[in-house]
């Protein structure tokens, strides 16, 4: 997802290399606890844009927190076992698409079996979003007043929780699993990449590579196993329920590291021999912070923030209506279930490619116009021939795909002045996208029911992708947010 060095004193913020849609992490500043001891470079310098792909140091440039004396030297006992931090991470990461990947092939046996529309079975999808969007709002509070490990921990239990409420008879609590597990990634998308770079900062890149890898693939089994885990269990609910285990898992593993840094362990006397107290937050302000350009007056903080939302919109529409597309015009499940995880798959390709080439250019205008014409020709192929040329629309969305989200990644923070100015632009850009792409699914399936067939949809997301070309005109400009024009 990276790789360059510069001076530490020029040193700028790096953007994390974009892990595929179902996915988009958020930039790891925007709610990781600082460590005690790695502090934010102050300026980006632009002139060269590939130094850009360097790593922001794991501060909290939102929150400015510093983790107090305690969960400081509990987290560095914790380095000692790098075995129990990587199984950990990689867990993680599996989980964090799974539960939504593998719904979207099973999105006709939902709608049948609750008796569902169009317009509403499409909640399955926008409800996650919805709470993916809300619930990063109160991650960075959640990590400062818990800690970064407990939240992960909870957040796996929580999904572990929704995922098994899903499958509850009432239709109420398939969505209310819904909001739950939405909610329960969004925690794993802010806290994540800033947890990786703050334990391994000798190795971010790799272990980032490691952890977007993991994602991928989490996200890709879980489309491709959809249907036959529904054969060989004998219903929908049992392949859906079937990944609740794995979070399990991956909660257990992620209990030992909530223990050792938490809050209320040992005895007053130690405690109050470091200064601290029952009961406290795990992580205080900094000092002496910059507030920065305001976002929301800045038309180029806009752009990229409506660049990350209409990229995620049209990313999120082929999540919840590829395989139903498909099937639609004959395609057998199965088929259009491994369908769906390979285009899920070569995103990463676009992810890799994408960020690399934005670093190495003053302006991504082109990139910005090329991912939008990758994504424009997949959806046309959906619209004239979907079953005959699948397989070739399926890799040229999943490139374009991954390349937007990679893209937008990159310029939050080659748009930024500072590591303090691109964190908040990644919280306003990821909270915004979100919720933006969140309209996508129940949209496009309202039109869908209404028209009784694809091609008005489809024609709907050719516009979408009009429009993403466009903002990657105006977000890819060689221009900092808060410079005069």
């Amino acid at each position: 997802m990276d790789t360059s060095s510069a001076t530490p004193a020029t040193a700028p913020p790096t953007v994390p290399t974009a892990p595929a849609h179902p996915t988009d992490p958020i930039d790891p500043n925007y709610a990781s606890e600082v460590t005690d001891t790695i502090h934010a470079p102050d300026t980006i310098h632009a002139p060269d844009a590939i130094h850009a792909i360097d790593a922001i140091d794991p501060v909290d440039a939102e929150e400015d927190l510093v983790a107090t004396p305690r969960v400081a030297a509990a987290r560095r006992r914790l380095r000692t076992h790098p075995a129990l931090l990587l199984t950990g991470i990689v867990l993680a990461a599996v989980n964090m698409r799974a539960a939504l990947a593998g719904v979207s092939p099973l999105v006709g046996e939902i709608a049948h079996h609750f008796h569902l529309a169009a317009t509403t079975s499409s909640l399955v999808t926008t409800i996650p979003l919805i709470f993916m969007g809300l619930g990063s709002i109160i991650a960075p509070k959640l990590a400062r007043r818990w800690g970064t490990e407990a939240v992960l921990c909870g957040a796996l239990v929580a999904l572990c929780g929704g995922i098994v409420l899903r499958i509850a008879p009432p239709v109420a609590a398939l969505f209310a699993g819904c909001a739950v597990v939405g909610a329960s990634i969004a925690l794993l998308n802010v806290l994540m990449p800033g947890l990786i770079k703050r334990d391994f900062p000798d190795r971010a890149a790799g272990m980032t590579a490691l952890y977007s890898t993991a994602m991928i693939m989490g996200a890709t089994l879980s489309a491709a196993s959809a249907v036959p885990l529904e054969n060989s269990l004998g219903s929908w609910q049992g392949s859906l329920v079937s990944w609740a285990l794995l979070a399990a898992v991956a909660g257990l593993v992620w209990i030992p590291q909530a223990l050792i840094t938490r809050r209320d362990g040992g005895t007053s006397h130690a405690l109050e021999a470091m200064g601290e107290h029952h009961g406290e937050a795990a992580a205080t302000p900094a000092r002496g912070t910059a507030t920065g350009p305001k976002l929301s007056r800045s038309p180029l903080a806009w752009q990229v923030t409506l660049f990350m939302g209409s990229q995620s919109l049209i990313a999120y529409v082929i999540i919840a209506w590829m395989p139903t597309i498909f099937t639609d015009h004959g395609m057998g499940k199965s088929e259009a279930g491994l369908v769906f995880a390979f285009s899920t798959l070569v995103q990463m390709a676009g992810s890799f490619v994408v960020p690399m080439l934005a670093g190495r250019m003053r302006r991504q205008r082109l990139l910005g116009v090329a991912v939008s014409t990758l994504m424009a020709c997949g959806v046309m192929g959906l619209l004239v021939a979907p079953v005959a040329g699948a397989w070739l629309w399926a890799a040229v969305l999943g490139i374009g795909q991954g390349g937007a989200l990679g893209l937008a990644l990159t310029m939050m923070v080659l748009r930024s002045g500072d590591a303090h100015t691109a964190a908040r632009l990644s919280g306003m850009s990821q909270t915004g996208g979100y919720l933006l792409a969140a309209a996508g699914p129940l949209a496009l399936g309202a039109v869908h029911q209404a028209t009784s067939g694809w091609t008005v949809p489809l024609l709907l997301l050719l516009a979408v992708c009009a429009g993403l070309s466009l903002l990657g005109l105006g977000a890819g400009r060689d221009r900092r947010i808060g410079e005069s024009a």
